[in-house]
C-alpha cells in the first residue's frame, strides 16, 4: 500500500487535491489514514477508559461510607453505559457535526452515519477519532457522581447524567472543538478537556450537591476515608489514564502527545506533594486520601494547557491547583454549607480553571510555552481564557439545574432519608440471592 510513500506524505496531498473530483478525494482520503496515529488514539481511548472504569469507582468506593460504597460503583458504571450510548445517539453530532451555526453540530452524523474514511484535520478514520472523544463525556459524567454519593437515586442518576451529556457537555465540546463560536471568536484553548471535561462536571456536580442538600445524619464535607488501599488503586489508575487521555488529544503519536503526557505527570507530581504538604502544615498528619486530592488537582490544571506549556509550568499549575483545591473544599464545605460529598468541585472544577485562565500566561515563548497565535498577546489570552472559562461555567450551572430539575418530574432525585441512613447498597442495590 504505501509503495515507498509514507501515508503522512500522501496525506499532504489532501491539499493540493481539494478542487479536484470527489473521486479523487476519496482516494487520498482513504490513503491519509495513518497506521501508527490510528494504534495510538485506539490505545489511548481504551486506557483512558480506565479513568471511569475502574478508576472512578475504586476511588469513589473507598471515600464513601462502607454501607454505600456498592452504590457509587454502580452509578458510575451505569453512567458511562448511558453517556456512551447518547454520544453515539446524538452526541458526537451535535458536538462534531460538520455543518455549524457556532453554536452546535447539525444533524448529519445521527447515530453516527455518513462518518468519513478520516476525520478532517487529522490522519484519523472517522470512528476512531468518534471512540476517542467519547471518553471526554464519559468521565465528566462519571466525576459528577462523587457530589451526590449515598443519596441520590439510581434512576435519576442514569437519566440526568444522559441528558446531561447532550445539554451541557456536547454544546461545550462544539463550542471549543467542533469549530463552535469560543473557540473561533474569543480564541480560548483547551487542550485535554480543562473545560469541556473538568470545569463542566465541577460546577454542574456543586448544583446538583445543592439542590440535593446535604447527607442524612452527617455534618457536610469528607467525613468518610473508609478503604484508602481503594482510594490509592482508583486515584492511580486514574493517573495512568489521564496521562493517556492527554498525550491521545494530540491526535497523533508526536512530540506534543509525549509532550502533553510528561507534562501532565510532572502536574499530578507538584499537586500530591502540596496537599500533602498542607495536610502536614495543618493537622500534623497526612492521608491517602490527601494524596489522590492533590494529584487529580494537579491533573485537572495540566489538562487544558498541557500540550502547550513548558514543564516547568505544568508544575506550577499543579501545585496552585492543589492549594487553591484544598481551599475552595473548606471554603465550600464550612463557608457555604453545600455537602459536595467527595470535593468534585473543588479538585476538578477549581483545579481546571485555574490551569485554563493561567494558560493565558503560560503559553508565552519567553516562559517556555508554544508561542501565542497570530494577533493575541498575553493580555488578549489571558482575557480570552478567562471568558471562555466563565461562559463554560455559568452554562454548566444554568443547564445543570435545568436538566436536574426536568428528570425529577419524571424520577426522584433523592432517595428516602430511611433509606439513605441504611445505606444504598442494603436498601436498594443488595442482590436477594445473596
Amino acid at each position: 500500500m504505501r509503495a515507498g510513500v509514507t501515508a503522512k506524505a500522501l496525506a499532504l496531498l489532501v491539499v493540493a487535491l481539494a478542487a479536484a473530483p470527489a473521486s479523487a478525494q476519496e482516494l487520498v482520503q482513504l490513503a491519509a489514514n495513518d497506521g501508527g496515529d490510528t494504534a495510538w488514539i485506539l490505545a489511548a481511548a481504551a486506557i483512558a477508559l480506565l479513568a471511569a472504569l475502574p478508576g472512578l469507582a475504586l476511588y469513589y468506593a473507598g471515600r464513601t461510607p462502607p454501607h454505600a460504597a456498592a452504590s457509587i460503583a454502580l452509578q458510575v458504571g451505569a453512567i458511562a453505559a448511558m453517556v456512551s450510548l447518547a454520544w453515539v445517539t446524538i452526541g458526537y453530532t451535535l458536538a462534531f457535526g460538520p455543518v455549524t451555526l457556532g453554536w452546535l453540530g447539525n444533524h448529519a452524523h445521527w447515530m453516527l452515519a455518513n462518518l468519513g474514511n478520516v476525520r478532517p484535520g487529522t490522519l484519523l478514520p472517522e470512528s476512531a477519532f468518534v471512540l476517542f472523544q467519547m471518553l471526554f463525556p464519559v468521565i465528566a459524567a462519571c466525576l459528577m457522581a462523587g457530589s451526590w454519593a449515598g443519596r441520590a437515586r439510581l434512576g435519576w442518576v442514569i437519566a440526568f447524567a444522559g441528558l446531561w451529556s447532550l445539554l451541557v457537555q456536547a454544546p461545550v465540546t462544539h463550542w471549543l472543538w467542533g469549530g463552535g463560536w469560543i473557540a473561533s471568536t474569543l480564541g480560548t484553548l483547551d487542550f485535554a478537556g480543562g473545560l469541556t471535561m473538568h470545569v463542566t462536571a465541577g460546577v454542574s456536580a456543586l448544583v446538583v450537591a445543592l439542590l440535593l442538600g446535604r447527607r442524612a445524619g452527617l455534618q457536610a464535607g469528607d467525613a468518610f476515608d473508609a478503604r484508602p488501599e481503594l482510594v490509592a488503586a482508583g486515584a492511580g489508575t486514574m493517573w495512568i489514564a489521564w496521562l493517556v487521555l492527554n498525550g491521545g488529544s494530540a491526535l497523533a503519536a508526536t512530540d506534543d502527545a509525549s509532550s502533553a503526557m510528561l507534562n501532565a505527570h510532572l502536574a499530578a507530581c507538584a499537586g500530591a506533594l502540596a496537599w500533602l504538604g498542607q495536610e502536614r502544615l495543618a493537622t500534623g498528619r497526612t492521608t491517602v486520601s490527601g494524596w489522590a486530592k492533590g494529584v487529580l488537582a494537579g491533573l485537572a490544571a495540566a489538562t487544558p494547557a498541557s500540550g502547550f506549556v513548558s514543564p516547568g509550568a505544568a508544575i506550577v499549575l499543579g501545585a496552585l491547583a492543589a492549594v487553591a483545591g484544598r481551599g475552595v473544599a473548606i471554603l465550600v464545605r464550612d463557608r457555604l454549607a453545600i455537602d459536595d460529598t467527595l470535593g468534585v468541585f473543588a479538585v476538578h472544577g477549581a483545579g481546571a480553571a485555574i490551569g485554563s485562565v493561567l494558560l493565558g500566561l503560560f503559553l508565552s515563548e519567553s516562559l517556555g510555552g508554544v508561542g501565542y497565535a497570530e494577533g493575541m498577546t498575553m493580555g488578549s489570552q489571558l482575557l480570552a481564557q478567562v471568558l471562555g472559562t466563565a461562559v463554560v461555567a455559568g452554562w454548566s450551572a444554568v443547564a445543570t439545574a435545568i436538566a436536574a430539575l426536568m428528570v425529577s418530574l419524571v424520577v426522584p432525585m433523592r432517595v428516602s432519608e430511611e433509606e439513605e441512613r441504611a445505606g444504598l447498597d442494603a436498601s436498594r442495590h443488595r442482590d436477594p440471592a445473596a
